[in-house]
Order: C-alpha cells, then sequence, then structure tokens
C-alpha cells in the first residue's frame, strides 16, 4: 500500500499544509483583484504566494542547509526563482517530523509543473539567472541537489493533471522497488506569460470564481506549491486516521487541444478504472477539477453521472486557491486527504446555483462524514484526465 507520509502546502492561505486547511475549512479565500498587474490593461482576480514570508522562510532554510559541509560554497552563486524558492522551503517543511534523509540513493523527487520558469523568456526578467533554469529539469535539479540528493530527479509536465499524474508515476516507482521514498513537489507561479495566455481565451473572471453555478463567468488562476511524501516501507505502515493512495488512472480523449470532451469521455473512463470493486456507497466525497467555466464543469458533471457517481457530495477548491496548474493536483490532493482525516466535506466556495445539465450535489456547507475513502477529480489542455481514489485507514 502507498502511504501519504507527510506533506505541505505553501499558498497564499499559509505555509504549512495545516494552515492552508484550517483556513478553506473557516471559508477563508485567497484570492484577491489585482488593478494592474504585470503592466497588462485588464485587471486580474489571483492568488499569490507573500514574497516576503516566502525569502524569510528560504533565508532560513538556507542557513540550516549552509552548516553542511561546503554546501554553501557550491550553491553560493545560484540565484533561485521563486518556483525554486518556494519548492525548497515546501520539501523542507514536508521532511519535518520524519526520518527520510533526502541524500539517500532510496530517495527520489519529483517536480509537477506546466510552465516552471517561463517568466524567463523576458530578457528584462532574466539578469542574474542561468539560461538553463528556463529548462524544468534544470529547476528539478537544483531542488533536489539542494537537499543533497544525486538521482536524477523527474519531471511531470501533462497540463492541468500533472499533479496528480507525478504521484501515479511516484506509485509505480514505489512499486518498482528502486525507491523507497519518493517526495512529490507540484509547483507553478504567475507571471505574464501564463496571464496573458488565459486572457486570449478570454477564460479569466474578474470576480472570485463560482464553480458549478449558473452565474459563473470564467476560472481564477493563483500560484501555489504543495508536496507529498510517498512511501511503500512496511515498517512506515498505516495508523488509524492515516490515508493511503489506493489507486490512479489516467485517460486521454484527445477530444481537442484546450476544450473538454463533451461527453466526458477521459475522465469517466478514468474514474471507472479507479472505482473497480468499489460501491459509490462508500466515497465520503469528489474533490472536482471545478474550474468555474461552462465547458469543464459541463464534462464532469456528465462523466459523474455515466459513472454513476452523480449522488456522490461534489466539491471544488478553486474558489479557495484559483487554478495553480501544476501544483493543482497534489495541493488540492493535500486539502482533500485532511479533510477525510478530519471527517469533513468542505463547501464549494462561490457556489449557489446549479448550473450544469446533470444534477450533482454540490456541498454548499462544511458537512461530517464517517466514509473513509474520497477521489480526486482533474482534467486538462489535450483532453488529459485523471482520477485518483484515496482511503482512510
Amino acid at each position: 500500500m502507498t502511504i501519504l507520509l507527510n506533506d505541505n502546502i505553501i499558498s497564499s492561505l499559509g505555509f504549512t499544509a495545516e494552515e492552508n486547511y484550517r483556513n478553506v475549512k473557516q471559508g477563508v479565500c485567497g484570492l484577491q483583484f489585482f488593478a494592474d498587474r504585470y503592466g497588462l490593461p485588464e485587471p486580474l482576480m489571483a492568488s499569490e504566494i507573500d514574497d516576503v514570508r516566502l525569502n524569510e522562510s528560504f533565508s532560513g532554510v538556507y542557513a540550516e542547509r549552509s552548516a553542511i559541509g561546503s554546501w554553501a560554497q557550491e550553491r553560493s552563486a545560484v540565484k533561485y526563482s521563486k518556483l525554486e524558492k518556494a519548492s525548497i522551503v515546501s520539501v523542507a517543511e514536508a521532511l519535518k517530523d520524519t526520518d527520510i534523509d533526502p541524500l539517500g540513493e532510496r530517495v527520489l523527487f519529483i517536480l509537477s509543473t506546466t510552465k516552471g520558469n517561463v517568466f524567463l523568456l523576458d530578457e528584462n526578467e532574466s539578469e542574474g539567472y542561468e539560461r538553463e533554469q528556463l529548462l524544468l529539469s534544470r529547476s528539478a535539479e537544483l531542488i533536489a541537489s539542494f537537499f543533497g540528493n544525486h538521482n536524477s530527479p523527474m519531471v511531470v509536465s501533462n497540463a492541468c493533471i500533472s499533479g496528480a499524474s507525478a504521484m501515479i508515476t511516484a506509485q509505480r516507482e514505489l512499486y518498482s522497488g528502486r525507491f523507497d521514498y519518493v517526495i512529490v513537489t507540484g509547483a507553478d507561479m504567475l507571471s505574464k506569460f501564463i496571464v496573458t495566455g488565459f486572457q486570449s481565451f478570454k477564460a479569466l473572471s474578474q470576480d472570485v470564481c463560482k464553480p458549478f453555478d449558473a452565474n459563473r463567468t470564467g476560472l481564477n488562476i493563483g500560484e501555489a506549491v504543495a508536496t507529498i511524501i510517498l512511501t511503500e516501507r512496511p515498517e512506515d505502515g498505516l495508523r488509524n486516521g492515516d490515508v493511503e493512495f489506493t489507486a490512479g488512472a489516467v485517460r486521454n480523449d484527445a477530444n481537442h487541444i484546450s476544450g473538454p470532451s463533451r461527453t466526458g469521455e477521459g475522465s469517466y473512463l478514468a474514474l471507472r478504472a479507479i472505482m473497480k470493486g468499489i460501491d459509490p456507497d462508500e466515497i465520503a466525497f469528489i474533490s472536482a477539477h471545478g474550474t468555474a467555466t461552462p465547458y469543464n464543469d459541463e464534462m464532469e458533471s456528465i462523466a459523474l453521472t455515466r459513472a454513476g457517481l452523480q449522488h456522490v457530495p461534489v466539491s471544488s477548491l478553486k474558489g479557495y486557491f484559483g487554478h495553480t496548474l501544476g501544483a493543482a493536483g497534489v495541493l488540492e490532493s493535500v486539502i482533500s486527504t485532511r479533510a477525510l482525516k478530519d471527517g469533513i466535506i468542505l463547501k464549494t466556495h462561490g457556489f449557489e446555483t446549479p448550473g450544469v445539465t446533470n444534477p450533482l450535489d454540490i456541498v454548499t456547507e462544511n458537512r461530517k462524514t464517517t466514509k473513509r475513502r474520497c477521489i480526486k477529480m482533474l482534467s486538462g489542455f489535450g483532453g488529459c484526465n485523471v482520477a485518483t481514489l484515496f482511503t482512510k485507514y
């Protein structure tokens, strides 16, 4: 069994998983309105990580690591990007309260990101950075080497399902027996490149998004980093209240470069794969992708209905963080599994009026549950879809 050993989240709602979960549970929204951002004429509703707090946290982690041999001298010339700093702080926090030595040969790092340091394409922003930091692989190397790990880190970049795909990849690496621990970090930061890309689709809302709501006006985007440490070591066996990563499936329907399948085909197939032998009545809740766009919300309602899951409570976390891109799969898995441990089904921030043709039980207020399983769904550009199943011991 694959055990979720420890986790962390760095976002607009906090710098620990517990702080983020507590704020979501209390209904705190991390999105804010930016009238003038990146020199763009259109206002933006988004979430951002506090730069001051991040730099202070990174300085603390850097100082701790500087005490190790020639570490500081080797890395003194590196200018770490915001994504790399936040990832390093997130991993350091996730490693706390564990006995894991990140230098170990049987520890693997996986980075999930959609755009990495894409801001470096702008020559006005690139001063002091290595040109190679544009490469996702270089960011992964810098993060892993910061902790002295010499294994070649892996990168998973598969649109919006990247984080969950990285967790499935981690589970396969553990199954292979090559590693005892896999540290999965999902990370993406906002930039002019990313914002203008979504604006070109006319997909961004200047209000807080409303997943599955009839009055939704589009999605919000946000920056975040989240880390999950996975293991299959018997000595790290499940204790009462722990959560296992039970199953995960990726199904691609190749519907369109940006639009989801109108029949929910890939998402339905992913749900069907993880639900083999599982009664829908065992599922406490489904954490949907829930981007608050008409095509995504409608597609998910169709897929869930086709899979016989339309009566299971559904929630979306996008109204708290926005869409955090390559971090979403990891971040939302952390929040969902903490809610499962807590026996809570979290409400969908922003939802009021049903706005999909296939009726779903969208959660409007936090509920209690005694059920032990939950599902996380994500979908992305190019027709990629993923579903994962978690079980509380």
